[in-house]
């Protein structure tokens, strides 16, 4: 991976007792596309705080359908959706509604719960529709199935194939975070993540911790890195939390927070941490208004926002 001067955040660090980077995202905000176009070699943060600017413009308007509308993150997609430019909401849809032909959407936003999660893309597969989704849940077996489902799929009405993005988390902040903590994980000898989020979130851990564990763990793999010390024998009531791909997750439901996870490093005398803290699901819409626009360029299944941003 290459990140040019960001990695110097976690990188370019003065050797002290302890490290931490916290990318914190912004108040709400709507998506406004830049009019200006992204020159050559303008610096990579720079080109993702405009991130409508670095994916596709096409030639006429995208029209859009909302799948689990009347939800917290749902009604804040409608909005965005509505609010961005070359985007035409066509369909709005809450939980039991008949999805129909999804009122000829080129692009579905799915974000429901994992119980409905996986026949809800199925149909938009079945009908040529792109889907990004949002929603949780999706372990191998899955995807899997959802891989079986887009090898069949007719092509989508342009006559490619149907593009299907599973994004684990869609704040740019979040992905960053978690490409930085893939980078740092084999140069430290422990490593463990915490989540926090809002009290009504039905699962645990969130699907930001577990594709983070899963990209720390790749990493390690890949560099050789021996598994973290732990002389814990006795632990009858969990208290060392879940192990995800063999890493330490611990989730908090607390009362007045949204979305945040931090990512613990420690070697002999000194610890690194990364933070990224969510105050609002409008930090969620850049990256929804971009993957919306990006989906139809990548046929198939795609797991990660950060796949079509370039930080992988």
């Amino acid at each position: 991976m290459v990140f040019g001067p960001v990695a110097g955040l976690v990188f370019g660090l003065v050797f002290g007792q302890e490290h931490r980077v916290i990318v914190l995202a912004p108040p709400a905000r709507r998506l406004v596309p830049s009019p200006e176009p992204t020159e050559p070699g303008t610096p990579a943060l720079a080109r993702l705080t405009r991130v409508s600017d670095t994916t596709r413009r096409p030639s006429r308007d995208i029209a859009v359908a909302v799948i689990g509308a009347s939800g917290r993150m749902g009604s804040e997609a409608v909005r965005a959706v509505e609010s961005a430019e070359g985007l035409v909401l066509v369909g709005a849809y809450g939980s039991g509604d008949d999805l129909g032909d999804l009122a000829g959407a080129d692009v579905a936003v799915e974000l429901t719960v994992p119980t409905a999660s996986p026949a809800n893309v199925a149909h938009c597969v079945e009908r040529g529709v792109h889907v990004v989704v949002g929603t949780t849940g999706w372990d191998d077996a899955r995807l899997e199935t959802l891989r079986g489902q887009l090898a069949e799929a007719a092509p989508a009405s342009s006559g490619a194939g149907v593009g299907v993005l599973i994004a684990p988390n869609f704040a740019i902040g979040a992905l960053l975070m978690m490409a930085f903590a893939a980078k740092a994980a084999p140069f430290f000898e422990s490593v463990e993540v915490i989540e926090l989020h809002h009290p009504a979130k039905v699962d645990a851990p969130s699907g930001t911790a577990a594709r983070t564990a899963e990209m720390i763990a790749r990493a390690r793999a890949d560099a050789g890195t021996p598994a973290a010390p732990d002389a814990t024998t006795h632990d009858p009531d969990g208290a060392r939390g879940a192990r995800v791909h063999g890493i330490p997750v611990h989730s908090v439901r607390l009362r007045g927070l949204t979305a945040h996870q931090e990512v613990l490093l420690g070697n002999a005398g000194e610890q690194l941490t990364l933070r990224h803290d969510s105050f609002d699901r409008g930090s969620f819409m850049p990256g929804v208004i971009a993957a919306v626009r990006s989906v139809a360029d990548h046929p198939g299944l795609t797991v990660g926002l950060e796949h079509y941003l370039g930080l992988t």
